[in-house]
């Protein structure tokens, strides 16, 4: 059989010859390559970038590159979604603050105090629809509001920036991070050779792997963490005046993330863990709540920046462009059936209403042809809009009919339009309606960024260090040892020794001493920095960005669930004070013990235990109170899971209520005493936050 490399026509009797490329190493050897092609055999010029109508203009539909590509993509797995596949999801509300008449026509943000039904889905983006719940991941964050006129999915992260600049390499940064292909492992993780060699030689990336690598990829709850929609949209009011906008979502409940040995316990304790906590949360009557807050400007302070607002992998930071808080987000219906529902939601960021319009963003403009293409495959059909959690709650009247699994009927012979039918009496269909219909934007940014047909990433997007320079050095000095540590663990799976250095070699870029830290975590030296597109800038600090001693840094016990470790013979009136202490705040008390049952306590009082102690370790509590007498403490000496209980509270740096009698199980588990050690009534003052300047005394940081 002849090989398949890449030929070309010789001329000569019709014959195909094989034609390899050739280029030359730095040493000068000869290197022999392929040369990329379309399915088709059609030469590929340039597999980095979307053809579009100027350097900063829309994409064009004839891309038939991109269109190959991402078609390819979205159907090479069935039938869970290829990203995003393990979800979790809930119904609830949005409720305006204020009107946006000003900024906006979109229906749903006119009239203040009125609600809109939606349906948010949370989901890991690596892992298979069976993979566990807190791996280090970026998470998806999709809301789809019912409007009055029509859905509006808002398709977003849990991290404000993404990997790439230009929505043609997305199947690549896929296929590179997950499941090697001839092995067919790491599941749902991105420590591994694919993922790192592909990000040590895309520059662009270097902003989100701070992200990434940061403990806002290892989020405590689906309830902690924020939302981002990400790219640049437009707001256009009633005048048709044009406002710039990125959409924020702040949890009510705080920013709080897990640490790195917790998350890896937390997989093998309960592998469904945020899934549950989100559920369990709801079902309970503590709705989770989220405030939606804008960055509204214009073109003139767009044009001022340093950077494009084009592109995808920056942030305007909030000391800039302050956060405007413009409303709610209220979870409090669970789904009725996981399947009809979270499986089947169908979230695509092409659906707007009028209002709201997009940018030339090329990540985006790539996604508005994606989720559609990827939906029909998933779902089977183009009706998969007539599925009940896809199904808009206003009228819906077009011309489109058939199709496998139609579940409309039709009157009228009328499916096309224009039509004429009504001036003989019978059934002509809707109409389109150039007053009140959506219409694009024609203003100066999609007239001026027009231009010749090319393949170019323009120059305003080449600084790909700056940001991520700033994101760093704005963290928290436990934060940045974390996520420093994060790269040494990933970093230590890869085994091509150059992707180590080239990664380091980007970091050399954002922060000296972060690629010192992590060279010497890896036993290497540092390298000289690798070349840089644009000069690096420093932008200065945003604390905006972190969570540790962050503005939304999680301080209540309210939405938290604690563990108190008990056994019979425990001390009733301390136990119960430490339970009224927690309820009081608007925690949720778990009673563990060594049994499932009743606990007998001192006195002879009884209490159902919520928990067994080996499968309600403390990695699934925020914080923990261990009261027990001095026969049951002995006891659980013996008990290596007790044992496990408090050593890992303390290492996991959260607070821990002790009694008298539960003292020497503490010494044996190595808990050494500091300010959130307390005894139990001083509990509520100190349970409600994580206590990281414990960290250097129980594990080594890069």
């Amino acid at each position: 059989m002849a090989r398949q490399d890449n030929v070309q026509a010789s001329g000569k009797g019709g014959e195909l010859h094989q034609q390899v490329g050739d280029k030359r190493t730095p040493g000068g050897k000869a290197e022999t390559i392929s040369r990329l092609t379309t399915s088709q055999g059609i030469p590929v010029s340039d597999n980095q970038n979307q053809l579009k109508a100027g350097a900063r203009g829309p994409v064009l539909l004839e891309d038939f590159v991109l269109r190959e590509k991402i078609f390819h993509f979205d159907h090479e797995r069935i039938p869970e979604r290829i990203v995003h596949a393990r979800g979790s999801a809930a119904h609830g509300y949005f409720e305006l603050y204020e009107s946006l008449s000003d900024l906006t026509s979109a229906d749903l943000f006119q009239r203040a105090g009125e609600k809109t039904p939606l349906f948010t889905r949370f989901s890991t983006v690596a892992g298979g629809a069976g993979s566990v719940d807190t791996p280090r991941d970026v998470r998806g964050f999709a809301v789809k509001f019912y409007t009055k006129e029509g859905n509006w999915d808002l398709v977003g992260n849990n991290i404000p920036v993404f990997f790439i600049q230009d929505a043609i390499k997305f199947p690549d940064l896929i296929h590179s991070v997950k499941m090697e292909a001839d092995r067919g492992f790491p599941q749902a993780a991105s420590a591994h050779d694919t993922f790192w060699d592909f990000i040590s030689l895309m520059p662009e990336a270097t902003h989100m792997i701070m992200w990434a690598m940061s403990d806002r990829a290892i989020p405590r709850s689906l309830r902690t963490m924020e939302g981002f929609g990400i790219h640049t949209f437009r707001l256009v009011n009633a005048e048709g005046k044009v406002t710039l906008v990125k959409f924020h979502w702040k949890p009510k409940q705080g920013l709080a993330s897990t640490s790195w040995d917790e998350a890896v316990k937390l997989a093998g304790a309960d592998p469904d863990f945020q899934r549950r906590d989100l559920f369990e949360a709801i079902s309970r009557g503590d709705h989770p709540e989220w405030e939606l807050g804008i960055q509204a400007f214009d073109e003139e302070l767009a044009d001022s920046l340093p950077y494009d607002v084009l592109d995808p992998t920056k942030i305007i930071p909030e000391e800039i462009v302050p956060v405007r808080v413009i409303g709610r987000m209220v979870l409090d219906r669970n789904p009725d059936n996981f399947f009809a529902e979270t499986e089947q939601v169908a979230y695509c960021p092409a659906n707007i209403v009028p209002g709201i319009d997009f940018t030339n963003d090329p990540l985006l403009q790539g996604r508005l042809f994606s989720y559609l293409d990827t939906q029909l495959k998933r779902l089977g059909s183009p009706n998969f809009t007539q599925i009940s959690i896809n199904a808009p709650k206003c009228p819906m009247m077009n011309f489109q009919r058939d199709a496998q699994m139609q579940m409309q009927q039709f009157s009228g012979r009328a499916n096309y339009e224009p039509n004429s039918l009504a001036e003989a009496g019978e059934e002509g269909g809707p109409r389109e309606c150039p007053h009140t219909g959506f219409r694009s934007v024609a203003g100066r940014a999609a007239r001026q960024e027009q231009g010749d047909k090319l393949r170019l990433r323009p120059e305003s997007f080449a600084d790909h260090y700056s940001q991520a320079r700033l994101f760093f050095r704005s963290l928290d000095t436990a934060e940045q040892a974390h996520l420093a540590s994060a790269v040494v663990f990933e970093l230590s799976k890869v085994g091509l020794t150059h992707v180590r250095t080239r990664i380091l070699a980007n970091l050399v870029n954002v922060d000296g001493e972060l690629a010192r830290r992590v060279a010497q975590g890896l036993g290497m030296e540092v390298p000289d920095a690798s070349p840089a597109a644009a000069p690096v800038q420093d932008l200065g600090t945003s604390p905006a960005v972190r969570i540790i001693g962050g503005p939304r840094e999680r301080d209540s016990l309210k939405g938290g669930t604690f563990g108190v470790l008990v056994a019979d013979g425990s001390p009733a009136g301390e136990v119960k004070a430490v339970l009224k202490a927690i309820k009081d705040k608007g925690g949720t008390p778990f009673i563990v013990s060594p049994k499932v049952g009743e606990v007998t306590f001192a006195g002879g009082s009884t209490m159902a235990a919520d928990g067994q102690l080996a499968g309600s370790p403390s990695v699934l509590f925020d914080a923990v109170a261990i009261i027990l007498s001095p026969e049951g403490c002995k006891m659980l000496m013996g008990e290596g899971a007790a044992v496990q209980f408090a050593m890992d509270a303390f290492a996991h740096c959260k607070a821990i209520a002790v009694n008298e009698g539960a003292r020497p199980l503490l010494e044996k588990a190595g808990v050494m005493p500091d300010e959130a050690v307390v005894p139990p009534e001083k509990f509520g003052s100190v349970a409600g936050r994580r206590h990281w300047a414990r960290e250097p005394k129980v594990r080594m940081l890069a």
